[in-house]
């Protein structure tokens, strides 16, 4: 999707767009935030999620298109698609694992968002939606750069009552409500004790900056891989003509982004890190192709769930 086209110089839209003003610096243990001794929730879901079931897991996102057959949503004739490549990960993004309502291991992707609480992760709501409130936690867990087999930084259980999806997602559903398929998960500590942004650092989540991007940089765990893909490409603004699917979404061309890619970050550089300006989801739950995937747009909705999920506001739930 690369095209002979000017360099978009967004390093101040970006700047001014920060969450809270909270910049880019580096992410450092606060104070006294140091290990707080073994979790042993943590001790249990590492045991749980051992190198077979991590490899035997299996993405909770299917792309509709994988099957050669037509779509709407691929590439346009003529359109440059980059390439991906399959890269050991960075320690801010990683892949939930879980247990569906029949037993079987699922993942999705995932990245560490910087937070006052220094345990939040980002993801997809389509990959968080039946989490929140009463739902039973069935092993749910945050591996950051998972590869290999190998969990570098440990497991990081989900809190009870910590996954957030907005309400209009679980009202409105996958694809009416796709304009809201983004969801963070509040974590407890690893098997040390360690908070995740402690162990990992984090992105900074980025509110109202467009559409338009570049260079972007698409991170994700492909189902029943056992590395993670990373693509460098560009966004640009695409509006639905899918009434079934509607609004206007972060578009970006990348091969290869196929089922369990979904939630994984799009990251683009700033001053002192990366920030965070879409997840793979959305239009037609991130899209039908391995060539081209989308985001909801971050904007007062993304923001209003952030500080419900940092303020330990109770989430929002399906609607009894």
């Amino acid at each position: 999707m690369v095209r002979r086209t000017r360099i978009i110089r967004h390093t101040a839209a970006l700047a001014a767009a920060l969450l809270f003003g909270a910049g880019f610096a580096p992410a450092a243990a606060a104070a006294g935030g140091g290990p707080a001794g073994t979790n042993p929730a943590a001790v249990a879901l590492d045991a749980y999620w051992s190198p077979a079931r991590t490899a035997a897991a299996l993405p909770v996102d299917v792309r509709e298109g994988l099957d050669g057959s037509p779509t709407e949503d691929g590439p346009r004739p003529g359109e440059h698609i980059p390439p991906s490549r399959s890269f050991d990960g960075i320690p801010q993004a990683g892949t939930f694992f879980w247990t569906d309502a029949g037993g079987t291991g699922r993942t999705c992707s995932g990245s560490v968002v910087r937070s006052p609480g220094r345990d939040l992760v980002l993801s997809a709501g389509h990959c968080l939606k039946g989490y929140a409130g009463p739902s039973p936690r069935r092993h749910l867990a945050f591996v950051p750069q998972y590869h290999d087999g190998l969990k570098p930084f440990g497991v990081f259980p989900v809190a009870t009552d910590g996954v957030y999806v907005a309400q209009e997602y679980y009202d409105l559903g996958e694809h009416a409500g796709a304009a809201y398929d983004f969801g963070f998960a509040v974590t407890e500590p690893n098997q040390d004790g360690t908070r995740l942004q402690d162990a990992v650092g984090g992105v900074q989540l980025l509110t109202g900056t467009g559409y338009s991007h570049l260079p972007v940089r698409m991170i994700g765990y492909p189902g029943s891989a056992q590395k993670p893909l990373e693509c460098w490409s560009r966004t640009t603004r695409y509006v639905s003509d899918d009434p079934a699917d509607p609004g206007t979404f972060e578009r970006i061309a990348c091969d290869a982004f196929v089922g369990g890619t979904s939630g994984g970050p799009m990251l683009v550089p700033g001053p002192g890190g990366w920030g965070v300006i879409g997840v793979i989801g959305g239009y037609h739950t991130g899209g039908n192709t391995p060539q081209v995937s989308y985001s909801a747009y971050f904007g007062a909705a993304t923001r209003d769930l952030y500080r419900a999920a940092v303020s330990g506001a109770p989430p929002a739930g399906p609607a009894s």
